[in-house]
Formats: structure tokens, C-alpha cells, sequence
């Protein structure tokens, strides 16, 4: 049962909140009472999400619409949170895709690419929100990925982002040991995004088989217990940057079914 007075008050960016994992990151952040600034770079799909957040809990959302490779996209978007609700307690960061494929396929662009938005976005946002979250004694939460942990030869520009990233997540929760900060990140693994969505149908065409059996070929080849859901994620990041997660500090979570074996 979601509990209304957990977040009550706190203020919340989520980037990348359009859809997926961020959407829903924002929609059960938004039910326990917080008030959830949304970014992503398309308004429609962002002002939907603000109107389910409206019409389901009657909290205050807000969105704007912005790319986080623009090096002042991350302090536009803090001041803006601030000129809405007046404070910041809350940073998930949760933009970026990067691109899949061969390594001697993927050019210099595509690794730049994949920094700019995923890394760099959120390095920008974690400074410009920073002293802000130290005034509120408050929160970062990166959302991250396996890749980062377990190197594959097809994710070899996604698990050079992750890797820097769970880096960074380590770096900054010593620095906010001193500075009251709460810094934690969360390694998803096989979600049903629409990403997932897409090569699971795709597996489906080459396999000659329904959705539903390239799915379950998809769980057993990965050796996982199911494919995650986007609520799955948000129901771990609502507990780690609520009160009973506060003791939570450079932690690195792995939420995969089991994909990540190592130690």
C-alpha cells in the first residue's frame, strides 16, 4: 500500500519521465505525496503524464521539456523546479539510451552520443541541484543498469556509461557523507520498456514464434526469474530515497531477476 504522507512536501526531479521507468519512477513518487518536476524532450507525452499524476493524486507535477545534452539544460531545469515549488529534495536521474551493436560498427559519435545525454546529463544536474539538496539534507538516486557491472559485447558503449556512472555514484556519496546527502543508484536489468518491448517482438520474428514464447526463450537464455516491470524499479527507488532508506548511502542495487552473478 502506498502511504500519502511519506514524501509529503518533498520536492522531485525525474528525468527521462515520459515513459518507461522514469514515468513510472514519477507517477509512484507523486502517490506518496511528493511533488514531481518531469523532463524528457517530448511536452506531449510529459504533459500526459503530469495530467495522470493530476487527476490520480491531486499533487503538484510539473514538466518541462528539454534535451540534457544542452550543457544548460540541467540548470534550467533546477531553476525551474525551484520557481515552481520553492525547494529541492530530490534528484533521480534517469535519461539516456544508448546504442547497441557492434564495436567496430559504432562510430565516435555514437560513444559521445551516449556520454552526453546519460553521463554528462546527469553529472550537470547533480551540480547545479547540489547545493540545493544540501540545504534539504536531500537525495540522489541514478538510475543506472547491469551493463555496468557485467560488460557485454553488444552494450559496449551502454556498459562504458554505466560503469563511469556507479563510479560517480560512489565518488559523490563520500562527499555527501560530509555534506548530508543522500547518493545511491539502482542497476536495472531486462524491463519492459519499449526498448524491451522491441526485441522481444523482433526475437519473436526471427524465431518464427508467438510474443509470449519469445519471451519465455528471453527469460531462460538470460538465466533470469521474468522480465521486469517499470513499478518494480519505482517501488525500490520510493523505498531508498524515503525515510526507511535513509541509511542507504553509496549503495549500488542490483534489481535484475538474477542477471548479475558477480560479486
Amino acid at each position: 500500500m502506498v502511504e500519502r504522507d511519506k514524501l509529503a512536501q518533498k520536492v522531485v526531479i525525474v528525468t527521462g519521465s515520459s515513459r518507461g521507468i522514469g514515468r513510472a519512477i514519477a507517477v509512484r513518487l507523486a502517490a506518496e505525496g511528493a511533488r514531481v518536476v518531469l523532463s524528457a524532450r517530448s511536452p506531449d507525452l510529459l504533459d500526459s503524464v503530469v495530467r495522470e499524476i493530476t487527476v490520480q493524486d491531486g499533487g503538484g507535477a510539473a514538466a518541462m521539456a528539454l534535451d540534457l545534452r544542452e550543457p544548460d539544460a540541467p540548470g534550467r531545469l533546477v531553476a525551474f523546479a525551484l520557481d515552481k515549488f520553492g525547494r529541492l529534495d530530490v534528484i533521480v536521474n534517469n535519461a539516456g539510451a544508448t546504442k547497441r551493436g557492434d564495436f567496430l560498427s559504432l562510430a565516435d559519435e555514437d560513444f559521445l552520443d551516449g556520454f552526453a545525454l546519460k553521463y554528462f546529463g546527469a553529472v550537470r544536474l547533480i551540480r547545479a541541484a547540489w547545493p540545493h539538496l544540501k540545504a534539504s539534507k536531500g537525495s540522489v538516486l541514478n538510475i543506472v543498469g547491469v551493463g555496468g557491472r557485467t560488460p557485454g559485447s553488444a552494450f559496449t558503449i551502454g556498459g562504458s556509461v554505466n560503469a563511469a556512472l556507479l563510479s560517480l555514484t560512489k565518488a559523490l556519496a563520500a562527499m555527501g557523507v560530509a555534506d548530508g546527502v543522500q547518493v545511491n543508484a539502482i542497476n536495472p536489468g531486462a524491463i519492459r520498456t519499449d526498448r524491451l518491448k522491441k526485441r522481444l517482438t523482433d526475437l519473436a520474428a526471427q524465431q518464427g514464434v508467438d510474443p509470449v514464447s519469445a519471451e519465455q526463450r528471453f527469460v531462460a537464455a538470460e538465466h533470469v526469474t521474468r522480465v521486469g516491470e517499470p513499478e518494480d524499479i519505482a517501488n525500490l527507488a520510493a523505498f531508498i530515497v524515503g525515510p526507511e532508506g535513509r541509511f542507504l548511502q553509496g549503495a549500488l542495487v542490483d534489481m535484475d531477476g538474477g542477471a548479475t552473478r558477480t560479486i
